[in-house]
């Protein structure tokens, strides 16, 4: 991604921050090779999450076969500063004949979601699970057919862009009161996952770095 003029060594985090004066939490340095607090969550099988290069790029991939583990890294999120989360994905392949909206269909070759505790870890929190979805239109959304505490946006759909890197940005304060009903002030993490376990496929993701930012 291009910012006008670049200085030698920062990242684009970084660029965003000196040109624009622009608010910036970082909250994923994959491309310094940093996982400092990020934890894995497994819920059936392994996937495999290790640092890699994919197009000169280093970043975190992601691998999967038949498994449904993520990671997740727990930190204070003030949403009237930084309400708008930003990240860039590449994913080698969709995965075939899903329906997502029920549970035999809930696989993703790439996933990232916002996380609102609600008095505990994971079982009462609320979540805005963004995706690659491999079955429903981009900027579709339903309820998770696993939690009503779950709203799943489509915002890469299907072959489109597969094998390309895309940069994605949200408003996540305004995307909770859209599908919420209700205001946030807070967040209180990060998660990613890619998983196949439902639908016993196969799939290769890789994540660049994930940061907030004031607009």
């Amino acid at each position: 991604m291009k910012t006008g003029c670049q200085t030698p060594h920062l990242n684009e985090t970084d660029q965003l921050q000196v040109y624009f004066a622009i608010m910036i939490v970082t909250i994923g340095n994959f491309e310094a090779g940093d996982l400092t607090g990020w934890k894995e969550k497994q819920f059936k099988g392994k996937t495999t999450y290790a640092l890699g290069q994919v197009d000169g790029k280093r970043a975190l991939m992601a691998k999967s076969s038949a498994s449904a583990s993520g990671l997740y890294k727990l930190v204070d999120i003030a949403l009237d500063k930084t309400p708008y989360l930003n990240w860039s994905w590449r994913v080698n392949n969709t995965l075939r004949g899903l329906d997502e909206l029920t549970k035999a269909g809930d696989d993703y070759p790439a996933r990232v979601y916002v996380i609102f505790q609600n008095g505990g870890m994971f079982r009462r929190s609320r979540f805005l699970t963004y995706v690659w979805s491999s079955d429903q239109p981009i900027n579709s959304s339903w309820q998770s057919a696993y939690t009503r505490h779950s709203i799943v946006i489509a915002v890469q759909s299907k072959n489109t862009n597969v094998g390309q890197w895309v940069i994605q940005k949200r408003n996540i304060r305004d995307d909770y009161r859209r599908y919420f009903s209700e205001d946030a002030r807070f967040a209180n993490g990060i998660a990613l996952m890619t998983d196949t376990d439902n639908s016993k496929q196969s799939a290769i993701a890789y994540y660049g770095n994930i940061f907030l930012s004031g607009r």
